[in-house]
């Protein structure tokens, strides 16, 4: 398995990402846009999450795909975000079907608490996310910016800084890509250490090709809620894609297993401050083999591994702002220091 071209979700053939963002509210929106429906999935183990249309991605449910998903800031005020999403394909015809000439866009959707970032979040007014949502929409391609772009633009990772990351696998014929908007309440790295907790999954220097960690130095593994706890409400977002042609149940599976990805990144993860939310699109271009069910295995291993790498990398790739320090100003800077000393 090697990461594709742009090591990123997009390497899936047929989606498209677009972010759009304010630094003033220091809040934004990530959309990603499959070029035709898609089938598609959720997984939802935070204990406080905010999302919209999950329950239409059931299995028993009449809807069978999504024309759209949309990731936002701005906590319960960001669920507008997908109403705005859904007007812009409305109006370009894209939904499902209820009458001769009327469609209704189908655009799940999950937020993220950045409320207390230090940004001016007296700027927000009616519309603010859905002109967001419009705005991603509007430029939504297979490069994107990573770190301080779209949703991830006001997200902080435990006492970092967090952001907006993407990573993708292919083997064989398959592919598999995640993006993920890193706003948990747990810590990506190792206690005090600059090494990410998906240190073992890095490809290609993708999170600064530190060394592994020193296997000799004992780590504290105590937490304390007195330093990262500051608000009760993060959440880490992300979305996988795949070219797999998967049934809803299938993509479902997929889902629960890409979940394990935010479990081997983020410690604590789940906790009651996180809405951790996992969607899964399936493209459908590729039928799978004879024996669906090892296809679906090694596909939700690849799907875990993407959402590790995607949220490290939406951390490490992130800048200082607001109140928070990136990854980079906290560890790579001691380093030069340490180095030049």
């Amino acid at each position: 398995m090697t990461p594709g071209p742009r090591n990123s979700i997009t390497d899936v053939s047929g989606i498209r990402v677009g972010n759009a963002h304010s630094e003033e509210l220091l809040s934004g929106v990530t959309v990603i846009l499959p070029e035709a429906p898609a089938v598609a999935a959720v997984d939802c183990r935070g204990g406080g999450p905010g999302t919209r249309e999950t329950d239409a991605l059931r299995s028993e449910s009449l809807v069978e795909v999504v024309h759209a998903i949309v990731l936002s800031g701005g906590s319960a005020l960001g669920l507008e975000a997908a109403g705005g999403m859904a007007h812009w394909l409305r109006k370009r015809g894209v939904g499902f079907p209820v009458g001769p000439e009327q469609v209704v866009p189908i655009v799940p959707s999950a937020i993220l608490f950045d409320l207390n970032n230090g940004g001016d979040k007296s700027r927000i007014e009616e519309g603010t996310y859905s002109r967001l949502a419009q705005r991603a929409a509007e430029t939504a391609e297979v490069e994107f910016d990573l770190g301080n772009s779209g949703a991830g633009m006001g997200a902080k990772a435990g006492t970092l800084k967090g952001g907006l990351g993407t990573a993708s696998l292919i083997h064989n014929e398959y592919t598999v890509g995640a993006v993920a908007a890193a706003n948990p309440f747990g810590s990506v790295t190792l206690p005090g250490r600059p090494e990410f907790w998906a240190w073992p999954f890095e490809r290609q220097d993708e999170l600064g090709g530190l060394p592994s960690p020193d296997v000799s130095v004992s780590l504290d593994l105590d937490f304390d809620f007195d330093s990262p706890f500051r608000e009760a409400a993060n959440t880490t977002l992300c979305v996988v894609a795949t070219n797999a042609r998967l049934t809803r149940p299938q993509a479902q599976r997929l889902a629960i297993m890409a979940q394990d990805g935010l479990a081997r990144a983020i410690r604590p993860i789940h906790t009651p401050f996180d809405g951790d939310t996992v969607f899964v699109l399936s493209t459908g271009t590729q039928p799978l083999g004879a024996v669906p069910p090892i296809d679906l295995a090694r596909l939700g291993m690849m799907a875990a591994d993407c959402v590790a790498r995607a949220i490290a990398r939406g951390v490490y790739e992130a800048q200082s702002a607001g109140i928070w320090k990136s990854y980079r100003d906290t560890f790579l800077s001691a380093q030069v220091v340490r180095t030049e000393s």
